[in-house]
């Protein structure tokens, strides 16, 4: 259950913490073809809203299951199904994480962990990230970031469907070397999501909402 909580702190804060600004050195590996870069690139700022369920894998081998809402720019949800307790809400200026079994909540302001990749208004795979891998495998595009200017902080590993190019799973690996598995499942994008889903409410202050 340590490891699972760690998990999803880690799942929130890094896709909350990665991303480069729209004017920065473009440093790619050779091993990063450009043109795969600028279909990504291209595929993921025409991504304007996503929903889709998702299953996370925990490094203790443990899953959970929930729902995943994005809308572009700022905005991200992470629901987890019963009997997990857990909410993660990105709203523009805040990440708050909610652990109902520990009745804790938790805020990261985006001053001290910038809102970045999926959430940016213009996402770029460089400046502030840095490709280490980029390769073709089974009918996927998988390319790996680190944070340029702490590179051994963790990664993220994107894989994509090639044909249409489409957001299939990421994994996260932390500083010690824990991975965390998401894999995306109906997956639809360009929806209409209720602006409502964006709002974290406090239990504390809305006992109804208590989990």
């Amino acid at each position: 259950m340590k490891l699972m909580r760690r998990a999803c702190v880690l799942l929130a804060l890094l896709l909350c913490g990665f991303g480069g600004p729209a004017g920065a050195a473009v440093r790619y590996p050779a091993v990063a073809n450009a043109a795969d870069v600028a279909r990504i690139e291209a595929y993921l700022n025409n991504l304007h809203s996503l929903r889709a369920n998702f299953v996370q894998i925990n490094p203790d081998g443990s899953t959970v299951t929930g729902k995943l809402y994005l809308k572009r720019p700022d905005k991200m949800r992470l629901d987890y199904d019963p009997p997990s307790k857990l909410l993660i809400v990105a709203n523009g200026w805040d990440v708050a994480y909610q652990d109902g079994r520990l009745k804790q909540v938790n805020h990261v302001f985006t001053n001290q962990t910038p809102l970045g990749f999926l959430l940016s208004k213009q996402i770029r795979l460089s400046g502030d990230v840095t490709i280490t891998n980029l390769e073709h495998r089974g009918g996927e595009i998988q390319v790996t970031l680190v944070q340029t200017d702490e590179p051994n902080q963790g990664s993220i590993m994107l894989a994509f469907a090639e044909q249409p190019l489409e957001l299939r799973h990421w994994t996260l690996i932390d500083s010690q070397g824990y991975a965390t598995h998401v894999l995306l499942e109906q997956v639809e994008t360009d929806v209409a999501l209720d602006s409502d889903l964006f709002v974290f409410r406090d239990p504390q202050f809305y006992p109804e909402l208590r989990r």
